[in-house]
């Protein structure tokens, strides 16, 4: 079947890749409530908004100084009591601005506060005022020259900025997913109908698995990964770590939930997608180890 695109030429509706993909994504929202089919439309978009090897055409740029920006992002964003997406996407855009401009080394921390003002205009209710985030950086930088950055920011990105994060796969998958335990609690989560017996690990589980994914933030080699992956290998390295079980809840209203394990089955059904879950997950668990401190004391509670 052909017809006239918006251009005036005549285009092959069924072998265009494109209006197949749409027709796929379509048919798959459908069938879904408002949350999955959230998740479905970022899942469809995470290649397009990877910035990998944004570093590739960076004389000045090395993956040493990026990690000690975005590390000091993490900070700033604690800070301002900033949520943890607006880290996340400020990073992503700073990444793929990287990827279409040159940027010299010492307009870098320009470009990290500068993301976080969009990230923050795009997330939170109230962004940051410019002479806070400037204060920041010691007032090295004026506010024409952060306006005037923003501005080329947007241009080079063509205003694309609903990028698909890391902390919006965490929340997914943490409330799609089942309670979980420690080995201590497993008798009494049989045992008792008290729902804060599993709350708790829990919580702790997903801090955990939250803290791991702030660690590969700053890690340049996480850069090739997209971020559904990265978040379910963090939250299996953060359940390896405090050695739970996952277990299904009491709650019956938690019938639409599911394992982990089933998460990552459906996730990586081919075995070319489980190498690269199991690649990732052994990445992490190098990460962890290098970054005992920032891990300790959740483990250790």
């Amino acid at each position: 079947m052909s017809a006239l695109s918006d251009s005036g030429f005549e285009e092959d509706l069924h072998t265009s890749p494109a209006a197949a993909s749409r027709v796929r994504l379509t048919s798959d929202l459908q069938e879904c409530d408002y949350e999955e089919s959230c998740f479905i439309i970022q899942r469809h978009s995470e290649l397009q908004f990877l910035a990998q090897n944004c570093l590739a055409r960076q004389p000045q740029i090395t993956a040493e100084a990026r990690s000690k920006l975005v590390s000091w992002l993490i900070a700033v964003h604690r800070q301002l009591k900033l949520s943890f997406e607006s880290c996340c996407l400020a990073v992503n855009i700073m990444d793929r601005f990287l990827i279409t401009t040159s940027v010299a080394a010492d307009c870098f921390q320009l470009l990290g506060v500068t993301s976080l003002l969009i990230a923050t205009k795009q997330v939170e209710v109230y962004s940051p005022r410019i002479t806070q985030l400037l204060s920041l950086c010691c007032n090295s930088f004026s506010r024409e020259q952060l306006c005037n950055l923003e501005c080329l920011i947007l241009l080079r990105l063509n205003f694309r900025l609903a990028a698909p994060t890391l902390a919006f796969f965490l929340d997914y998958f943490t409330s799609r997913t089942t309670g979980c335990q420690t080995d201590e609690a497993m008798d009494k989560m049989v045992t008792t109908q008290d729902k804060n017996v599993w709350k708790e690990p829990e919580k702790k589980w997903k801090w955990l698995a939250c803290k791991v994914c702030e660690l590969s933030l700053a890690d340049y080699t996480f850069n090739k990964y997209m971020p559904s992956v990265i978040v379910l290998c963090a939250m299996k390295v953060a359940k390896d770590l405090l050695k739970i079980h996952s277990v299904q809840p009491i709650d019956n209203n938690a019938g639409s939930s599911q394992t982990l394990e089933s998460f990552c089955f459906q996730e990586f059904p081919t075995f070319e997608a489980q190498l690269l879950f199991q690649q990732c997950t052994e990445d992490l668990k190098l990460l962890v180890s290098l970054n005992q401190d920032a891990v300790q004391d959740c483990i250790s509670l």
